[in-house]
């Protein structure tokens, strides 16, 4: 019995994404477990290459580095989550209890530190209250530089990773456990602690872990602000670049690894139970008035609003004054790059260029492999291995991926050995660190679709590619637009991700940054990091000016679907 042609046609389309699907599993295959293998393997190997089992690791073991790298770590890391998870808990209850006015005002100022790269907040507080700070005072005798510092600059940026997961969390309330607990005339202390707080408990788990991580595995604040303190990130940077001891940053860097990889297992389970406990009958909550709790709100958010714009201020006054602390007039000398840097503004525009290329290759890469897992039919062994893949960079640090690129593309028997210290080995790298949250996003936008428009497409006879332009492609616009303000974002302000792999030609705004600072010219990279930051808002704006276009025109795309 003979197939109609467009059931061949069918079969055929079918095997043809079944195997580009393939094709770009073998890719993730290649960019990601390929280079952690060379980073283990080297930690497993001496100077010269040759194998010497778990030597390494006694070494650094017996040093006594390990436990005063890991327990400052731990130490930084476990309290900077404390601070954090408690001040974006307590914001995001005002944000999402209260009905003050400007709340979209005060929430778009407490997310302003993620457009900063992690630098400028460590450079800020240096002049706030370093040496010649302007409130040294204020810290009765303790030095800036060391644990304070590292505390300090880590808050500053991981309070809006927090504060996004608590808001969600806190705005997923069911309207009808508060109306229970006004009946029986609880107290708002009771309702507190009974309603609001176990069920936003999934969420604080989920933000804590996701602090703690990005704290454990930041370079930046500490290279800048930790003075002698050592971590193990910094440990890993002094290990390669101040040693040239390759073997014992691998070990490190494995080191890094194992905690974050614990930590991120843990938080995926969190939201394995806390998606089991979502339901369909949720009445969404809406604040009633209340004058005193909009005070709370108020005293709540003051704290962080003032320390963040203090921060991002005192960064901005620092790299227009002219020669601080003697000279504080205004001027726009500290932007004269060209007086500072060999390539002058070169490295600005590397990161412009970084930026606009991971934008360009991550929005589509991630947008045609969420695509093909969710909307085209793949065995399943595949797509849990697919999946498995997608979502192990977010255990992963930068500077673990960064070394691993050095080991994997570096190596003299790899054909493309020839990408190392060229800008498409840092799109690359840059495309894999920040995979995974682009991945989750697109694949959330995709389960929302109704799957029914491929089946009546293909009962109209239309190709999966013909849908793919007509319908799906519209419809996750907004979505689209996010992952790409997001690789943008991220693209420009990394530093740890990328500072083992630039080379002459390519150097980075960020590592820029790192260098000016190094090199004693701080007004210098705090000018440097405020171009980053206003690049960053620039895009920001320019992505919601487009959602809002987006939006109204969705409305006539869903029609036309």
């Amino acid at each position: 019995m003979s197939l109609s042609l467009p059931t061949l046609l069918v079969r055929q389309e079918r095997r043809l994404l079944s195997l580009l699907f393939v094709i770009l599993l073998l890719l993730l295959l290649l960019v990601l477990p390929a280079p952690l293998f060379s980073l283990l393997s080297r930690s497993l190997a001496d100077a010269q290459g040759q194998y010497v089992g778990l030597a390494n690791f006694r070494a650094y073991l017996d040093s006594g580095a390990l436990q005063r790298a890991l327990g400052h770590s731990l130490w930084v890391a476990g309290l900077s989550t404390l601070i954090v998870i408690s001040s974006a808990f307590a914001a995001a209850w005002a944000l999402t209890r209260t009905r003050l006015p400007g709340r979209g005002w005060i929430r778009a100022a407490l997310l302003l530190p993620i457009l900063a790269p992690s630098l400028l907040p460590a450079i800020s507080l240096i002049y706030l209250f370093g040496e010649q700070g302007l409130l040294k005072s204020w810290l009765a005798g303790q030095s800036i530089y060391g644990p304070l510092g590292i505390v300090m600059g880590s808050c500053f940026w991981t309070f809006p990773h927090a504060l996004m997961i608590l808001l969600t969390a806190l705005s997923q309330a069911d309207a009808r456990h508060y109306e229970a607990a006004e009946v029986l005339r609880a107290s708002s202390w009771r309702t507190f602690f009974c309603v609001t707080l176990p069920n936003a408990r999934y969420g604080l788990v989920s933000a804590a872990f996701v602090v703690f991580i990005l704290v454990f595995t930041d370079f930046g604040v500490p290279k800048v602000i930790g003075g002698n303190y050592d971590m193990l990130a910094t440990d890993v940077y002094k290990q390669v670049i101040g040693q040239q001891r390759f073997e014992m940053g691998a070990v490190v860097s494995v080191l890094l690894l194992l905690p974050a990889l614990l930590a991120f297992l843990a938080d995926r389970w969190v939201q394995q139970r806390q998606a089991a406990t979502l339901t369909a009958r949720a009445v969404p909550f809406t604040p009633k008035p209340d004058r005193l709790r909009d005070l709370r709100g108020a005293l709540l958010l003051t704290p962080p609003l003032l320390f963040i714009l203090a921060v991002i201020g005192m960064a901005v006054y620092a790299s227009l004054v002219r020669y601080w602390p003697y000279n504080l007039q205004l001027s726009l000398a500290n932007y004269q790059f060209e007086r500072l840097l060999g390539d002058g503004w070169g490295s600005y525009l590397n990161s412009l260029r970084l930026a606009g290329l991971t934008l360009l290759a991550g929005t589509s890469l991630v947008f045609l492999n969420a695509w093909l897992s969710q909307r085209t039919p793949q065995p399943k062994p595949l797509l849990g291995a697919f999946q498995l893949l997608a979502l192990l960079p977010l255990a992963i640090p930068g500077m673990t991926l960064g070394l691993g690129y050095i080991f994997f593309f570096n190596h003299p028997d790899n054909p493309l050995n020839g990408l190392y210290g060229g800008m498409t080995l840092l799109v690359l790298c840059t495309l894999v660190h920040f995979y995974s949250v682009p991945h989750l996003n697109l694949l959330t936008a995709f389960k929302q679709l109704d799957s029914e428009f491929e089946a009546v497409g293909e009962s109209l006879r239309a190709s999966r590619a013909q849908i793919l332009c007509r319908v799906t492609l519209p419809l996750s616009l907004p979505a689209l637009l996010d992952v790409a303000l997001y690789f943008f974002v991220n693209a420009m302000t990394t530093v740890s991700a990328v500072v083992f792999l630039y080379g002459p030609d390519s150097n980075l705004a960020a590592i820029s940054v790192l260098n000016l600072d190094d090199a004693g010219q701080t007004a210098g990279a705090a000018a440097m990091a405020v171009c980053i930051m206003a690049t960053c808002a620039l895009a920001k704006l320019l992505h919601s000016l487009l959602g809002l276009y987006l939006v109204r025109r969705q409305g006539a795309w869903r029609g036309q679907a």
